[in-house]
């Protein structure tokens, strides 16, 4: 009986332990990755500012029976992508809130399969001469708040690592597609 009541009190002291770690966490995250792309930035601007585009590079896109409405303008600041899609995608809402020609910067706002307001930002930093750009820098960021609950999850899962290797992938078929 002493034995069960000391585990007991060992599980609710680390149980109490972790929730209190948690809170610690900052109230704000960022993920970002950045890769070389050897076309210039005009190439790739057309397929992060055109949301039907992202269909042919976005990591997020692995759902053959998504449901998929674009609204909103064309392409740039105004267009907007709505999904739903299986456990893997989620449902959400993405809109280009500020569109130039080296940085578009979006509004996600998640469903599913759980609940989160974040800022998109892609970044194109050209390189090489001013007359002869051979390549262009891309980062990709997310920024938000991180309620609780994200504090929570983030003790037992790196989220960092987690959203940062899809934006790796997405930016390496951004590559592909750029390089052509």
């Amino acid at each position: 009986m002493l034995t069960a009541a000391i585990i007991a009190a060992v599980i609710a002291v680390a149980v109490v332990a972790v929730l209190v770690y948690a809170a610690t966490k900052p109230d704000k995250f960022g993920v970002q990755r950045a890769a070389s792309i050897g076309a210039p930035p005009e190439k790739i601007f057309p397929l992060i500012d055109d949301l039907h585009a992202h269909t042919s590079w976005s990591p997020f896109e692995k759902d053959p029976n998504m449901k998929r409405i674009h609204s909103g303008a064309a392409r740039g600041k105004g267009a907007v992508y709505e999904w739903e899609g299986n456990r893997q995608v989620g449902a959400g809402r993405i809109a280009i809130i500020d569109s130039t020609p080296s940085k578009v910067t979006m509004v996600l706002d998640m469903l599913k399969p759980f609940e989160a307001h974040n800022v998109v930002e892609f970044t194109l930093e050209p390189k090489g001469g001013s007359t002869d750009v051979t390549s262009t820098k891309v980062t990709w960021a997310m920024r938000g708040r991180q309620p609780y609950m994200a504090k929570l999850m983030s003790t037992f899962i790196n989220c960092d690592k987690m959203v940062g290797s899809q934006f790796e992938e997405g930016l390496g078929k951004l590559k592909a597609l750029a390089e052509k």
